[in-house]
């Protein structure tokens, strides 16, 4: 089906300006994936913040130009599925990984972070990227630790002296 001019210069405009703010990319090949399948896909995408969008791959290279992503043009074959991590650097790969147990016929081809073009054997080192909340509660947790070490410490000494008192009076009370 052909597309406008004008409904072209749409899409790569929304998916340039959807590249300038994300964090990472991630790409796949659909092919063989039922309507529904990719429906709950969309549906996943949107739930955390991931811009989920199929375009032709000579839009997709116009829209990317100039951008970070735009190492991911050499990937640009066949039939794409376009992920932006809008939030978390890590959403996108957690989505289509997820999608991608469930449907075999689905296949990740690349990702692309910070200006890197990734092949798809990578997509577990992005999955596994903490989410915001999850590294702010890391930071937290390493920086109460000392703290934590320092009160119990301090409590350790008022229960020995506590401990050898009652020992004392103990041996007193044999005798």
């Amino acid at each position: 089906m052909a597309i406008r001019l004008e409904d072209k210069h749409q899409i790569v405009s929304e998916v340039n300006e959807a590249a300038t703010s994300a964090l990472s990319a991630v790409l796949a090949d659909y092919r063989g994936v039922s309507v529904s399948a990719l429906t709950q896909l969309r549906k996943n995408a949107r739930q955390n913040n991931v811009y989920l969008r199929v375009v032709r791959n000579t839009l997709l290279k116009r829209a990317v130009a100039g951008t970070e992503f735009e190492c991911i043009q050499d990937a640009l074959v066949g039939p794409t599925i376009l992920a932006f991590s809008m939030e978390d650097p890590g959403a996108a790969a957690r989505v289509l990984k997820d999608f991608a147990k469930a449907n075999d016929k689905f296949e990740i081809k690349a990702l692309s972070v910070g200006g890197k073009l990734l092949g798809a054997d990578q997509i577990d080192a992005l999955a596994t990227l903490p989410t915001y909340d999850q590294a702010v509660s890391m930071l937290m947790s390493v920086m109460l630790a000392p703290i934590t070490k320092l009160v119990q410490t301090f409590n350790e000494v008022p229960t020995k002296v506590t401990r050898v008192v009652a020992a004392v009076r103990d041996q007193k009370q044999a005798a």
